[in-house]
């Protein structure tokens, strides 16, 4: 990287917080998470255009989540080697493709193929935003200025069922691979002009190369503690996603737009909790931040647990819990990230590449959970006890590792 590229994004940070630059990192990161669930809305149409079980359907979805999870292991080494803006920019080339050729598959196999494609492209936005925030700012700043880019990662699942839903109600379910392709071919226009390259090349900020680095981080405490509160902590919401259609559209016969509506509503907890990191973060720290996330997703499991026998009353039963529990997610999750990016700061392309794939790989088990829990059962009670463990499994992390270290 030469230094002129990189002093114009370093001087904006230190004068104050680059609106433009976030931005474009909102939509490179909200890349991944549109993709994953702008589909979820027309999978029992699948189920149908394909002639297979609703589990193979399901695969499109936790596929794509371990091909998220895979990808972010790659590229963010990548990123430390080559630099953010190249990895950046094949990453945006790559999920275009992949959306534009899912048009023409005519079997679930292929189908499946190009989802994972697309997510392999779609992983550079999530790791290189968050290795780029990490170049600029310190570790409670970081924190912040995560809470402001994560919101991305609510907008887009608040807005992308609805929009997938009433696209596959109008003209279909490729349509919806049509948006996506069209969202990356733009956000590829725009960061091809304005996205700068922010990785240090000061040898005494360097990584030792990827074995190395990656080493180093798993012998580190505060590291694994991070990773796995980020990966159990944002579980609960993965659980929801494999869980919650067939809720609303199975048990309670609602449609795949109203399980958007409902989505986006519950989704504005994970904005306020965001709102809260980047306002809160520098005052309080990280691990204290985590603290309360922890809290209130444990509130949110409890009143989920003992609301779910009353479906017959509607979706509000299944999406007042989980509005909660997304509070106590988008205070957590910022600032879990921030810990484990500046655990090892010249590796932060490769720490934030271990935390999405850890993250991403967890998700996907607890995409198919949430499924698997709910057949033959009668009541949401079975999904809610998934999240209950997801929150479990946080605090223990939480309170073995990073407090204890």
């Amino acid at each position: 990287m030469d230094q002129t590229a990189q002093r114009p994004a370093t001087e904006s940070a230190a004068r104050g917080t680059p609106w433009g630059l976030l931005a474009l990192l909102m939509a490179m990161t909200a890349i991944g998470p549109t993709s994953l669930n702008i589909l979820v809305p027309a999978l029992p149409s699948l189920r149908a255009v394909f002639a297979v079980e609703a589990d193979t359907v399901q695969l499109s979805v936790s596929l794509f989540l371990t091909g998220l999870a895979v990808a972010q292991l790659v590229m963010g080494p990548l990123s430390d080697r080559f630099g953010r803006r190249p990895v950046a920019l094949c990453g945006l080339v790559v999920t275009a493709a992949a959306s534009l050729a899912a048009m023409f598959t005519t079997d679930v196999t292929s189908f499946i193929l190009t989802r994972v494609f697309q997510a392999v492209g779609a992983a550079t936005g999530l790791v290189i935003g968050r290795a780029i925030i990490r170049d600029l700012f310190d570790r409670d700043r970081s924190a912040a200025m995560l809470g402001l880019v994560t919101t991305a990662m609510v907008v887009a699942p608040m807005v992308s069922p609805l929009v997938g839903g009433l696209l596959e109600m109008a003209f279909g379910w490729k349509a919806i691979f049509l948006f996506v392709a069209a969202l990356a071919a733009a956000v590829l226009g725009w960061a091809f002009k304005v996205l700068p390259e922010t990785r240090s090349r000061n040898p005494a900020r360097a990584g030792d190369g990827f074995l190395a680095d990656l080493g180093r981080l798993a012998r580190s405490l505060a590291f694994n503690g991070y990773v796995a509160s980020a990966a159990f902590g944002s579980a609960t919401f993965f659980a929801f996603l494999g869980g919650g259609p067939h809720v609303v559209v199975t048990m309670m016969g609602r449609t795949s737009a109203e399980y958007g509506i409902w989505f986006a509503i519950s989704s504005l907890g994970y904005m306020n909790g965001n709102f809260v990191a980047s306002r809160l973060s520098m005052r309080l720290g990280v691990d204290r931040m985590m603290l309360a996330g922890l809290l209130v997703e444990a509130v949110g499991v409890a009143i989920s647990m003992a609301a779910s026998a009353a479906h017959d009353y509607g979706p509000a039963v299944l999406f007042v819990p989980q509005l909660i529990i997304s509070f106590g997610n988008g205070i957590m999750l910022p600032n879990a990230i921030a810990g484990a990016v500046s655990v090892r700061p010249q590796a932060a392309g490769t720490a934030s590449g271990v935390l999405g794939c850890v993250q991403m790989a967890i998700g996907a088990a607890f995409v198919q959970i949430g499924g698997l829990v709910l057949i033959g059962a009668r009541t949401a009670l079975p999904l809610s006890a998934a999240m209950a463990a997801a929150v479990a499994a946080y605090a223990l992390a939480f309170f073995l590792m990073v407090r204890r270290r």
